[in-house]
């Protein structure tokens, strides 16, 4: 294994990998070379003209505005005008190889999602479904929580830095134990070990899932990954939160958390253990995801002392919230997201299988989900949504991610209802996007004591840019790849708007509404594969 300097040395390795037949079942394919047709660039000197620029910082819009990127670096951001003015030709930059007329779009920071899974056989073979739709939505980095297994995860980051394939820049963080040959870690010393040699392989951070880990395993990692300036982050998952909790982890240097497992447990007023119905089985996942949302009978109240405390703990410890509320958003309406709009034309039927009531799957477990099971999560969502908002107004940072690949949750069009509910949260669209970009590209550079490269539109920045033909303050929706529907008070007719227009990686303009469509012919192949219509809706039960 090659430490992080000498990524790109592994495309033998990737080569060797790409020979694997197609028709192996079973078998995740890595993305494949990317083509001469995908992506145009990177350029000398690209500039995009024009445009109305949202730049990450929490600064207002403004425009129109020039925009210009030499090789995969923007060199300048220049003010050019004024709204409903003609603009001075003579005082703009020039000497473009490429230019991209943007007058009437906006231009923001590339999105980025701090808690990403790429999937893989048997939901989606092919990495590159994930891929095309996370850049489709203007996702250019991804955090993987892992992406994929441990050598596959370091290969692909090598070659998406590289840009030898279509994917977003890839940020590896892997679980304790991944990778190595020694066996399960069971004492603080293999702990350290095991981030010492994790950390030599290029690995940039931890993801625990803290089933069967004691705290002091979990003490000895934190502080070691801590020292080595390697990001981490948590599920704190219920067989083991009695004895760590989000507060626990906090205090131990965790950088942040995601999901919001451990949080309800660090308010619990009336018990100290969940008082789970008395036949609980955590193996049964309608037991396990039921009777989580009970916790907000039993946690301390909006603006009760513990409350305040711990928000404002918090946020002194600079820790981070990745709260991923998309990802069991259909447990408030199951059937709101099993008919999304999205399904029929970009969700594999392979996906859709996995998707399914299936017991031994994870995630699907609608085994007889019901009214009763969908008001209490959406009681715990009101209180969920209380805590982030009072976190936020303190000065907490919240970052967006998504998880999708479960629970009818699809790469790209979760994240953006990721976005969506962050203002349900009460943030102000500004504040969405800051999540969704500087917030997020702190969350992963903090750690490492260096300045994000990406996360805001600013000359030295790297080229990752969204361009949108759509004011998406004004509706979020408009950033979907189905976009938004609106009334053309012209023709009285109503007419689909939006969708991200390019999506710059790297300095690479890509066409997104192309990436949509590859993706759907890919749901068409495998349709036909199966001999169902090519064109026709995914079977409902």
């Amino acid at each position: 294994m090659l430490p992080h300097s000498a990524r790109p040395a592994l495309s033998l390795l990737t080569a060797l990998l790409l020979l694997i037949p197609a028709a192996l079942s079973g078998q995740t394919r890595p993305g494949p070379d990317r083509g001469p047709d995908e992506g145009d660039g990177p350029h000398e000197r690209l500039i995009i003209r024009g445009a109305t620029l949202i730049d990450g910082t929490g600064g207002p819009p403004a425009g129109p505005t020039d925009i210009v990127i030499e090789g995969n670096r923007i060199v300048s951001v220049q003010t050019v005008g004024y709204p409903g003015v003609e603009i001075n030709e003579g005082s703009r930059p020039s000497g473009a190889d490429r230019e991209i007329d943007a007058h009437g779009m906006y231009v923001l920071p590339g999105f980025i999602d701090n808690h990403a899974h790429a999937g893989g056989a048997p939901k989606n073979p092919e990495l590159s479904y994930a891929y095309k739709l996370w850049l489709a939505h203007g996702i250019t980095t991804v955090r993987g929580v892992g992406l994929t297994g441990f050598d596959l995860s370091l290969s692909e980051q090598a070659r998406s830095e590289a840009n030898e394939i279509v994917a977003p820049r890839i940020v590896n963080y892997q679980r304790p134990s991944s990778g190595w040959d020694r066996g399960r870690i069971n004492t603080p010393e293999m702990g350290r070990e095991w981030v010492q040699w994790a950390h030599e392989q290029g690995v940039d951070g931890i993801k625990f899932h803290t089933h069967g880990m004691e705290p002091p395993l979990m003490e000895a990692i934190v502080d070691e990954a801590n020292q080595l300036g390697m990001g981490t982050t948590a599920h704190l998952s219920q067989p083991r939160v009695a004895h760590m909790n989000a507060q626990d982890a906090a205090r131990l240097g965790l950088t942040g958390m995601t999901h919001f497992y451990g949080l309800f447990e660090a308010l619990m007023d009336t018990h100290q253990i969940p008082p789970y119905r008395l036949d609980y089985n955590y193996q049964n996942e309608q037991h396990r995801f039921a009777e989580v949302a009970r916790l907000w009978r039993y946690s301390h109240d909006r603006g009760s002392e513990a409350w305040d405390a711990l928000v404002q703990e918090f946020v002194e410890l600079d820790f981070f919230i990745n709260p991923t509320m998309t990802i069991y958003e259909a447990n408030r309406d199951v059937m709101r997201a099993r008919e999304a709009e999205w399904h029929d034309t970009y969700t594999l039927p392979s996906m859709w299988d996995f998707f399914r009531p299936n017991r031994r799957a994870h995630g699907s477990y609608w085994f007889y989900w019901g009214t009763e099971e969908e008001a209490e999560w959406r009681q715990f969502y009101r209180k969920w949504m209380d805590f982030l908002l009072d976190f936020h107004r303190a000065g907490g940072r919240l970052t967006a991610g998504a998880d999708a690949g479960f629970i009818y949750k699809i790469y790209g069009f979760g994240y953006i209802e990721e976005l969506e509910l962050l203002r349900e949260v009460g943030l102000h669209p500004l504040e969405v996007i800051q999540s969704a970009t500087l917030y997020a590209a702190q969350e992963i550079w903090e750690p490492r004591g260096e300045e994000p490269p990406i996360g805001t539109v600013e000359p030295g920045k790297l080229a990752d840019l969204v361009i949108v033909e759509e004011n998406p303050l004004e509706n979020l929706k408009v950033l979907y790849g189905t976009g938004a529907v609106k009334l053309d008070d012209e023709t009285g007719e109503a007419a689909r708007v939006g969708g991200v227009r390019y999506t710059i990686k790297d300095g690479i303009v890509y066409d997104a509404r192309q990436l949509l469509a590859d993706v759907a012919e890919m749901v068409r192949q495998q349709k036909a594969e199966r001999e169902m219509d090519p064109d026709g809706p995914l079977p409902r039960y």
